[in-house]
């Protein structure tokens, strides 16, 4: 399983292509907001979501059977930013099951700015 074609096939909200991924049996938990999915729901969930989707899959961990990917998610004109992680148990190149994490991205709470804590994560491209 290709997982960049995966996150590809999820931001552009193509159920067809997304099923694809699934064991029939397979399951989605999103955690934050304590919701548990069957594919198909899942794919009304995501591909009825409103407006145009993009993102970047900025880190990918493979383990065994485990796959874990943090992706950058936003609409397309930018005006929201999330990033999530998921952990994909994997079987005969099948998604099984996926728990994911969703968080909105934001300024740091107003406290630790006042106490001038912590400075912004420098991004820099790896050494080739």
């Amino acid at each position: 399983m290709n997982i960049y074609d995966f996150w590809k096939d999820v931001l552009a909200q193509d159920a067809e292509a997304i099923r694809k991924y699934f064991d029939k049996t397979a399951y989605i938990n999103w955690h934050c907001t304590n919701e548990h999915f069957n594919v198909e729901e899942f794919l009304i969930a995501n591909c009825e979501y409103p407006g145009d989707w993009d993102g970047k899959v900025e880190r990918v961990e493979h383990i065994n059977d485990l796959l874990v990917t943090v992706t950058h998610v936003y609409p397309k004109d930018r005006s929201l930013s999330f990033h999530v992680t998921s952990f994909f148990r994997i079987c005969d190149d099948k998604i099984l099951a996926v728990d994911e994490y969703w968080a909105d991205d934001g300024d740091a709470p107003q406290w630790r700015k006042d106490r001038r804590i912590g400075t912004a994560i420098q991004y820099s491209l790896p050494k080739v």
